[in-house]
């Protein structure tokens, strides 16, 4: 699609709604024509430049914001409850919970790396969560899921969005939750998502269509962790 607008700009929405990305004086719409109102300034500007650094053909992959916006207000807010029941279930299985036999190399990392993540997590929400050996599901105890539903009912659509998109990227709603607080080393909580990959790769070698799968990937979670600090700012 050839660009079709010269001017971008951001605005207040109408009725104190928020900030919303004007191009040539008009308001831009959701794909389905809803107002694409976002909740700060700084999120507006963020994706402002995503408009104004388009060249003469437009590149729609580079519309990161925009379309994580877009997701939250025309999925997520008439599915808050459907979201976050999507979202628990990545607790509930969380990637961190499951180790390799204690005798394998491979758990002595997961450890060092996931362990103190997971502490974290349990002191700062008085919860428990069930450490498994092997990949035999066990199911985490309700008191633990109901103290993650809670951490997370009350966030924005726009919070929500992004921790929907960081959980399925990482296999784990506890890296999610950490990477959107104040300060995260999201990189960090990335490496530590992708442990067992890296692990893999160190001992076979490094492919390298799994290797730009992957690099895609970190930069997905680390786009949806900026939306999120944005949508908060």
């Amino acid at each position: 699609m050839k660009r079709f607008y010269d001017a971008v700009d951001i605005r207040e929405a109408e009725q104190g709604a928020g900030w919303q990305v004007i191009l040539d004086g008009r308001g831009v719409k959701t794909v389905h024509g809803a107002v694409q109102a976002v909740p700060t300034r700084a999120l507006a500007e963020a994706m402002a430049r995503e408009w104004s650094e388009q060249g003469e053909d437009l590149d729609t992959k580079r519309f990161i914001f925009r379309d994580m916006a877009d997701y939250a207000i025309e999925v997520v807010s008439g599915a808050r409850e459907e979201t976050i029941t999507k979202l628990l279930r990545y607790g509930e299985t969380d990637t961190l919970c499951y180790r390799a036999d204690p005798e394998d190399a491979l758990y002595a990392r997961q450890q060092e790396v996931w362990e103190p993540l997971l502490a974290q997590i349990e002191a700062q929400g008085s919860v428990r969560f069930t450490r498994v050996s092997g990949i035999v599901h066990k199911p985490q105890n309700e008191a633990t899921l109901t103290k993650l539903r809670e951490r997370i009912e009350d966030e924005s659509e726009f919070a929500l969005a992004a921790l929907e998109s960081m959980s399925s990227l990482a296999a784990s709603l506890t890296i999610a939750v950490l990477a959107s607080e104040p300060d995260a080393d999201a990189e960090g909580l990335w490496r530590a998502a992708c442990l067992e990959e890296e692990w893999q790769a160190e001992l076979w070698g490094r492919d390298h269509e799994a290797e730009e799968r992957r690099t895609k990937r970190r930069h997905d979670f680390l786009m949806a962790q900026q939306f999120l600090a944005l949508a908060r700012h």
